[in-house]
């Protein structure tokens, strides 16, 4: 695609995204997520995004394995496309989000996004290291299990029903998603990560100090961010009692 392609998918994609969150705003709300219609509606929107670019760069690896072995100049339509799509979905999700919420509560995404945006863009303008960050988004693989947990505690869907007030359980649900959570975050997360990390500084000398620059502090961002969502995620579903997490995201 050209440049002017490019902005228009990009364009499209905010935009589209924007349309999917308004849509299900429309739509019926569980009673328990009512109070934060908002939130319920923004993770619906992340789902929808998490479900289609963990896909789509899956199969742009199957289908372009040599992207693997060169993620600065390698690259195709389908992949250029993906990371514009999913250019425009971080926009809109910036956004949203800062329109929405509270600084004190948002300024892990705001900073999140606030690197991802910029890296994603120099990859779909200049065409280069296109390959990086379609292997970024196998991320998403993880986030579909992270979003959907995260839609289960707002329903009120954690605890099999009828034992919320005596010894709460997790419901068969909850517990399923909570472990694939865990392991597609160690899997895609962690291990995709460590990856990126190992052959950018192998190839910090192909890679010019300014992009090289944006890419470290992008990584390093993520990377702390994996490791306080993995603590969380352990502390919240697996070491500390159903009892007092219940409520808990």
């Amino acid at each position: 695609m050209d440049l002017r392609s490019t902005l228009l998918v990009i364009g499209g994609s905010t935009c589209s995204f924007k349309l999917l969150n308004t849509i299900v705003r429309l739509l019926p709300t569980p009673e328990p997520a009512r109070k934060r219609a908002w939130k319920w509606s923004n993770i619906s929107t992340s789902l929808a995004h998490s479900s289609l670019t963990g896909t789509w760069a899956a199969l742009c690896l199957y289908s372009h394995p040599q992207m693997l072995k060169d993620l600065i100049s390698s690259h195709s339509l389908f992949s250029h496309s993906l990371v514009a799509v999913s250019t425009g979905y971080f926009i809109h999700d910036f956004l949203d989000v800062a329109f929405n919420q509270s600084f004190k509560r948002s300024w892990e995404v705001l900073l999140h996004h606030s690197a991802v945006i910029p890296c994603f863009s120099l990859a779909v303008t200049s065409r280069l290291y296109l390959g990086f960050a379609v292997v970024s988004l196998l991320i998403e693989i993880n986030s579909v299990f992270l979003h959907i947990r995260q839609l289960l505690l707002l329903s009120g869907q954690r605890n099999r029903p009828g034992t919320e007030i005596t010894a709460p359980r997790p419901s068969v649900t909850y517990s399923m998603t909570s472990w694939l959570n865990l392991g597609t975050l160690l899997v895609f997360r962690v291990c995709t990560t460590g990856w990126m990390s190992r052959w950018l500084a192998a190839h910090s000398e192909r890679i010019p100090r300014y992009t090289l620059m944006m890419g470290t502090v992008g990584l390093s961002l993520i990377t702390t961010m994996n490791t306080v969502l993995l603590y969380r995620l352990l502390r919240a579903d697996f070491f500390t009692d159903t009892r007092k997490t219940s409520n808990s995201h």
